[in-house]
């Protein structure tokens, strides 16, 4: 199972998330639940990032919304942003 690190700046970047996207609250909590069993569970679509994000992850909230990550360990991830594929990325 995956230990998440929730530090201040993400934090504060999700609660800007939930209140602009509050239809998406209860999806995103399932997939970080999944993520936290699995994190490459196929429907998750996690995938390394390239260039100068190369060091972070990403997975898939639905189509458009995305939360990057770090691997810190092989149990433990820091979450770094969350929102759209633009934003994000």
């Amino acid at each position: 199972m995956i230990e998440l690190i929730w530090d201040a700046p993400f934090l504060r970047m999700l609660k800007k998330w939930k209140k602009k996207h509050p239809n998406l609250v209860a999806r995103f909590e399932g997939r970080l639940l999944l993520f936290t069993e699995d994190p490459y569970h196929p429907s998750l679509k996690t995938h390394h990032l390239s260039n100068n994000l190369k060091e972070f992850w990403a997975f898939s909230i639905n189509y458009e919304h995305r939360v990057v990550f770090q691997f810190i360990d092989d149990t433990t991830v820091l979450l770094i942003a969350i929102g759209l594929h633009d934003q994000v990325y």
